[in-house]
């Protein structure tokens, strides 16, 4: 076979490139870009999934909270919540875990503002219900138990640690020293203490949240607010020690 001259070889005509394909940029990560934020490493994807549910959570609330949804919030493919999470149930179960632990880290530096054990007790109550305003559509999911995995350790632990705090806040408010009894043993008078206080907090916050005490709200005297009627409520029902009138 012939073959080629150099000069044929160099005027054949150059062969065509194919256009290169134009990279679309998610949507989430043009606003984190325009926002001046540092986008995640790999290594970062599981919290940064964790921080797009729960913005939307806040934003459209628990019937808008899908795994789409936060991987479109995230800006990532729509298949990386399942692959840390597994499903949506494991997802939820794991932002809930969040929620519990800051909100027991809230009533833990509320109460710690104080010396007197009644003060603490009223001010742990304060900031369970000032959390519930920060942060309205986590704190109502981490009651909506038909929606959690209570058996996933992190979410177990976290909302243990929520309950033991509110029994032991309860017994110091109670003037109650340990027994010596079996860990998280209580008596049918500790419960009903607890249940009581428990009810009377969780009550007036869904009440707040729901909007159903404007019109209480609405018939008090100027300037008084949510924060004097939690505080005046508080006075009125919080048991104080023996000895204390």
């Amino acid at each position: 076979m012939a073959r080629t001259s150099r000069e044929t070889r160099t005027n054949r005509p150059a062969a065509k490139r194919k256009p290169a394909r134009a990279v679309t940029e998610r949507p989430a990560n043009r606003r984190r870009r325009a926002a001046g934020e540092t986008p995640y490493h790999h290594g970062d994807l599981h919290d940064a999934l964790l921080a797009a549910a729960e913005r939307v959570l806040e934003r459209d609330g628990l019937p808008g909270l899908t795994l789409r949804a936060v991987a479109r919030e995230a800006g990532v493919s729509h298949a990386a919540p399942t692959h840390h999470f597994g499903d949506l149930t494991g997802l939820v179960s794991e932002l809930a875990a969040i929620g519990f632990r800051r909100f027991n880290e809230a009533m833990v530096a509320a109460g710690n503002t104080e010396t007197l054990l009644l003060m603490k007790a009223m001010a742990r109550a304060k900031a369970y219900v000032a959390y519930a305003q920060a942060s309205p559509g986590m704190y109502g999911l981490m009651f909506r138990t038909e929606r959690l995995d209570m058996t996933r350790p992190s979410l177990h632990e976290a909302a243990t640690a929520s309950f033991e705090g509110l029994a032991t806040a309860v017994r110091l408010s109670r003037n109650e020293k340990p027994t010596g009894e079996a860990p998280g043993a209580l008596s049918l008078d500790q419960a009903a203490a607890i249940a009581r206080a428990w009810s009377l907090v969780h009550g007036f916050t869904t009440l707040l949240l729901d909007g159903r005490l404007k019109e209480l709200l609405h018939r008090l005297p100027e300037g008084t607010g949510v924060d004097q009627l939690l505080d005046a409520m508080l006075r009125s029902t919080v048991p104080r020690p023996a000895g204390m009138n």
